[in-house]
């Protein structure tokens, strides 16, 4: 039976944790956290085994580090020496912000394979987006085993390295964007007199449906927008009004500053 281990349980490594036990779930998955409580609460909901790190270290196949980026060297330092002794195979999988393979790999100490991956929580759904970066030990055969594990987010791709932060500034963070623009569009939904599940629902639904007809249809989304703008109507006059307030240039400053964050995560 496969092993498969989470250093960290936060909102994304429990996201992955899960999304590995749909995937696989013949495999046995092992959490850990840096209190034990978190590991302990999600087992206790989940087909899985708290633990701590040594024995995720010492047993696990694939080993997911879901710490934040400032406490990835220390974590690696401690995890080196156990890593060292294995004479199976084993890799590990990064998420953290702003790190490259090179960096990570230099805080193991020793060859060793790493993938970098930037995932997001629509994951958890099966809607989710995970880029991943190969590291310089790591083949094609642990590319394909961590697409396997993962395969139930839905959209598991390979990327440049150096591409990654910028992937993570708009998949990564771009749900919590999208979320504020839903909720915006509910409020106003009430303000016209909808009851407020009815215009959270609507909203949720609307902006479900233009993201699948664009991924389904394969129009850029400037022509699937003008579909919808009848002349003189009510969705041009909604159009202009967002223009009006910067809808797109905010949208775009928020990514940015996302990236600009990512960076700075990595020093």
């Amino acid at each position: 039976m496969r092993k498969i281990g989470f250093i960290g349980i936060g909102n994304m490594g429990s996201v992955l944790a899960s999304v590995a036990g749909k995937s696989v779930p013949e495999a046995e998955i092992f959490v850990s956290s840096k209190s034990g409580e978190k590991a302990e609460a999600f087992a206790l909901h989940n087909d899985c085994t708290a633990t701590d790190n040594r024995q995720i270290a010492e047993e696990c196949e694939m080993i997911f580090l879901g710490v934040k980026p400032h406490q990835m060297k220390a974590l690696l330092e401690e995890l080196s020496p156990i890593l060292a002794e294995r004479t199976d195979s084993f890799v590990l999988v990064s998420m953290a912000a702003g790190l490259s393979c090179k960096e990570l790999e230099a805080f193991v100490g020793f060859p060793c394979p790493m993938i970098r991956i930037m995932p997001n929580t629509p994951s958890f759904v099966g809607k989710g987006c995970i880029p991943y970066t190969l590291g310089s030990f790591a083949t094609e055969e642990d590319a394909g085993e961590l697409e396997n594990v993962l395969q139930a987010a839905d959209l598991v791709f390979p990327l440049e390295d150096r591409l990654m932060d910028a992937a993570s500034s708009l998949s990564g963070c771009g749900p919590a964007f999208a979320y504020i623009f839903m909720e915006a569009l509910a409020d106003a939904g009430v303000a016209c007199g909808l009851p407020r599940d009815i215009a959270l629902a609507l909203s949720a639904q609307t902006v479900a449906g233009a993201a699948e007809m664009v991924l389904q249809t394969g129009e850029h989304p400037a022509a699937l927008k003008d579909k919808v703008c009848s002349p003189g109507g009510s969705t041009i006059a909604g159009v202009c009004a967002l223009e009006e307030h910067g809808l797109r240039n905010a949208a775009q400053k928020a990514v940015l500053a996302a990236f600009a964050r990512n960076l700075q995560l990595g020093k």
